[in-house]
């Protein structure tokens, strides 16, 4: 029963995972081996699992623990997420409008490439929070950071993709 029941989650749910997976981790490849390694973890502990919350919630959670490791583990000789006040003097210089364009921009193809050309650093606290709706205190006890820390990284996130995604006379793509 154990078995069928995890069957079906798992064909529900696999596509969902594989793109969280790619999204944080920025290649398929290794997304194909986080997101098995997500499922077998899953498999692994869905004893533990409560079915009155959601079951992607819970999916997701494991998925996010596990890429966030590989990336923590390809980033080793230094923190993947920088110094908070380093940050904050960055984003002091920036006097750019932060998003306000970027909502317009209707093909999905521009966000998305601008999406997997930032670096983890971004790229990781952006999916989190748009793609799995965690509230910065969720990203925050995820990456082992601060609230503030996560809202910097997000708003710098959101330069670099309104950057991206500007044509060289300051309109945004259409």
């Amino acid at each position: 029963m154990r078995n069928a029941a995890f069957e079906i989650l798992y064909k529900d749910y696999y596509v969902r995972v594989f793109g969280l997976c790619r999204r944080l981790l920025n290649s398929s490849e290794m997304a194909e081996d986080a997101a098995q390694e997500a499922f077998m973890r899953a498999y692994r502990s869905f004893g533990k699992y409560d079915t009155e919350q959601p079951f992607w919630q819970w999916i997701a959670s494991i998925a996010n623990h596990h890429c966030i490791d590989l990336l923590r583990q390809q980033n080793r000789t230094g923190a993947l997420f920088g110094d908070e006040a380093a940050e904050l003097e960055q984003l002091a210089d920036v006097d750019a409008p932060v998003l306000s364009k970027l909502i317009s921009v209707q093909e999905a193809g521009f966000l998305n490439k601008a999406v997997a050309n930032l670096s983890a650093k971004y790229r990781v606290p952006l999916v989190l929070a748009y793609f799995n709706q965690f509230s910065y205190e969720e990203i925050a006890q995820e990456l082992k950071i601060s609230r503030n820390h996560v809202g910097i990284l997000l708003l710098r996130a959101k330069q670099r993709l309104r950057a991206d995604l500007v044509s060289d006379t300051g309109e945004a793509r259409k």
